[in-house]
């Protein structure tokens, strides 16, 4: 999820997520909350072809020069339509023109404001506003599947739909790279951090054990030694609150989500996760941790691992890392980093990692304004099917790809030359993996070129841990709120805290640094806003429950 390097999730971290700011929160009155709210579904007119359970509709419907008006709250996304091998046939099988707008929050705005909605809307944001006040603005997918499509409920995920599913028992939005249980536990979502060494530099340090903070210190010890002109450690850039040295982090160690009751747990404050932070601190003093570190953005931390500058590191996001690990290891074979044991709970909780929830990343609605509802849930319905991700990703059997045994997807020899040797091509004319609004880790991992060499021995490695954290997905505080100014405020002041932390001169400084962080946060309503992630817990483990009693 991106996603995951044209597009940014996981894909999951290289563009940034565009969330919808709190000025949405003031156009209750003139959009979102009442613009098209009488709308149904039922004053929609009939469809103009004979319906089938067990057929899609875009098989069935007849109709031509159809068109679509899909906006994306983002600028990044790619707007050309027809113009490659997979929108071309996208246009082709649903006999539909698809024009796409993007921009930013403003645009956005603009739009609720004015009140003249796109058919079919993106965003990027399961936790904002647009998205919990859908049943406003957007249609049903439940109701218009029904009247125009049944088919779209055979392609869908009941885990997913029910995770959305609103207070009036209707499901408005259908995300990408949402992972239900059962992707989880049928090997689709992959690990995606762990801690890697240089395996040149395992082999001449000799046994260590880098599970415990002192075995840990003892082994960069070793390493500054033996490779005096390297850089022991190193950890994802810092871009707000660090993504390897705070929840990767916390997860890796086992750090709960919740504590008794099921109430919000505060993994900053877990004695386990301070203790290793205290350890970087000790390492930093030492110089096994470089300054720049705490500086380089994306480019100058990917330099380093292509040019194989740190003995070690803890990362996360393996895979938006992958081009730059295998340029290292393809040059440089006997020294390739590879995930070992390292940087363990002192507690005895085994790790927790995880990877895209329930939530997903692109959320995709059909809204009130739509000129052609029947024609849009085709599209949802054609690109969540098999046909239609098969599509996106692989293009056309016997042309771009092969299936063999186990439903294994393997690139035609013509395709995957282009793959390796023409760039530019495989973006423009072929476009394959790119059109991911409504895309899933199940399709990727079907091929096992979808991840490099150097990145797969990382995930196999840390796959037994995998698990969810569907408990505490989309639990801040609602945009627009004090609550959420204040819980803006405290991340913000977490991020440069966690960078002081480990710089600090001493542990008393570093236990005070920790002190005045607690002190800040009950001076910004962290009552308030822990009650509130209360709430949404309990919210959705009901949810989940709920979809378990459905199944």
């Amino acid at each position: 999820m991106r996603k995951k390097t044209i597009v940014c999730r996981r894909l999951k971290s290289l563009c940034a997520v565009v969330m919808i700011p709190a000025v949405l929160g003031g156009l209750a009155a003139c959009g979102i909350d009442n613009s098209y709210t009488s709308h149904t579904v039922a004053q929609l007119p009939a469809p103009a072809y004979r319906l089938s359970p067990d057929k899609p509709a875009w098989q069935i419907d007849g109709r031509k020069n159809n068109k679509i008006l899909w906006y994306v709250n983002a600028d990044w996304w790619n707007k050309s339509f027809g113009k490659d091998m997979i929108t071309r046939q996208i246009k082709k099988d649903l006999n539909v023109d698809i024009e796409f707008v993007t921009g930013d929050d403003s645009k956005l705005n603009t739009y609720f404001a004015g009140g003249d909605l796109p058919d079919l809307i993106t965003v990027l944001d399961a936790n904002s506003r647009v998205v919990k006040a859908a049943k406003n603005w957007a249609y049903p997918l439940d109701d218009l599947a029904d009247k125009y499509d049944p088919y779209f409920h055979k392609v869908t995920a009941k885990q997913t739909m029910d995770w959305y599913r609103q207070d009036d028992g209707k499901t408005y939005g259908y995300p990408s790279y949402s992972n239900t249980e059962k992707d989880y536990g049928d090997g689709t979502v992959h690990a995606s951090s762990g801690f890697i060494i240089r395996k040149d530099v395992l082999a001449a340090i000799g046994k260590q054990d880098f599970t415990t903070p002192e075995g840990f210190l003892a082994g960069m010890r070793a390493i500054k030694e033996k490779f005096p002109d390297l850089i022991p450690f190193g950890f994802n850039e810092f871009n707000g609150t660090n993504s390897s040295l705070d929840v990767t982090l916390q997860n890796t160690l086992g750090v709960p989500t919740t504590k008794a009751g099921h109430r919000f747990y505060d993994r900053r404050e877990d004695k386990d996760y301070l203790t290793w932070l205290d350890t970087f601190r000790r390492l930093h003093a030492a110089g096994g941790i470089s300054d720049d570190s705490f500086a380089d953005d994306g480019d100058a931390f990917n330099e380093k691992i292509q040019s194989g500058k740190y003995a070690s590191m803890f990362m996360a996001s393996v895979v938006n890392h992958g081009l730059w690990l295998q340029t290292w290891a393809t040059a440089h074979p006997d020294s390739q980093y590879v995930a070992i044991d390292g940087l363990r709970s002192t507690q005895g909780r085994k790790p927790t990692l995880t990877d895209t929830g329930l939530s997903g990343w692109t959320i995709n609605f059909i809204s009130k304004g739509c000129r052609n509802p029947s024609k849009a849930i085709q599209v949802f319905t054609y690109l969540l099917s098999d046909y239609g991700q098969m599509l996106v990703n692989y293009g056309f059997e016997g042309k771009t790809y092969t299936r063999g045994p186990g439903k294994i997807v393997r690139w035609t020899p013509e395709a995957n030359k282009v793959r390796l040797t023409d760039s530019k091509k495989w973006q423009n004319e072929y476009r394959m993996a790119e059109f991911v609004l409504f895309g899933h880790d199940r399709y990727k991992a079907l091929n096992p070129d979808s991840f490099t060499d150097a990145v797969r021995q990382i995930q196999n490695f840390g796959q037994p841990w995998l698990t969810t954290q569907y408990e505490i997905e989309n639990i801040a505080p609602d945009q627009g709120t004090l609550q959420a100014r204040s819980f803006s405020a405290i991340e913000t002041k977490w991020s440069t805290t966690l960078v002081s932390l480990m710089r600090s001169g001493s542990e008393k400084d570093f236990k005070n640094l920790v002190e005045q962080y607690g002190q800040f946060q009950k001076e910004n309503r962290i009552d308030e806003i822990n009650k509130i992630r209360d709430t949404k817990i309990a919210a959705n483990l009901n949810r989940l429950k709920g979809s378990q009693i459905r199944s």
